[in-house]
């Protein structure tokens, strides 16, 4: 099955994207913070990583950025309310550092499941499923034992 992180402070918002998504099909694993996001990361391997921007402790972007050192393939959609600023201001930076995809909330949910599928079926020739996630070395390829 595939499996996919959702990383979100707001519990409310967790809630509502794991309902959605297990609506079609996919098997979802929860953090509340960039450094609970990710041990999940580490001990899940999952195919998608659904991450805030906005979160205490430790904040999306430094978690998107860390989520690429450790396997640069994995596709992210950042997500993100704005704060004060507004997503608008997060939200390319995100795209920078390696999301594939972003969204400001709310979004319209089927704008947001056609992405996850988009960026699902990207990868799916891409990253063996189950490979262990480690920091690529210069000329390595992600291989299944």
């Amino acid at each position: 099955m595939t499996q996919i992180l959702i990383i979100d402070d707001n519990h409310i918002f967790r809630e509502m994207l794991k309902r959605l998504l297990e609506k079609e099909g996919y098997t979802i694993v929860e953090a509340e913070c960039g450094i609970s996001g990710l041990k999940q990361f580490q001990q899940s391997c999952p195919d998608l990583v659904i991450c805030d921007i906005i979160m205490p402790d430790k904040e999306g972007l430094e978690t998107i950025q860390e989520l690429q050192e450790i396997n640069s393939k994995i596709p992210i959609i950042a997500v993100s309310g704005g704060g004060k600023a507004g997503p608008e201001s997060y939200l390319p930076m995100a795209q920078a550092l390696g999301a594939w995809k972003v969204f400001s909330k709310p979004f319209v949910h089927q704008e947001f499941l056609e992405a996850v599928t988009a960026c699902l079926l990207q990868t799916s020739n891409n990253v063996v499923k189950g490979a262990p996630y480690m920091r690529d070395a210069p000329g390595s390829e992600k291989t299944s034992t």
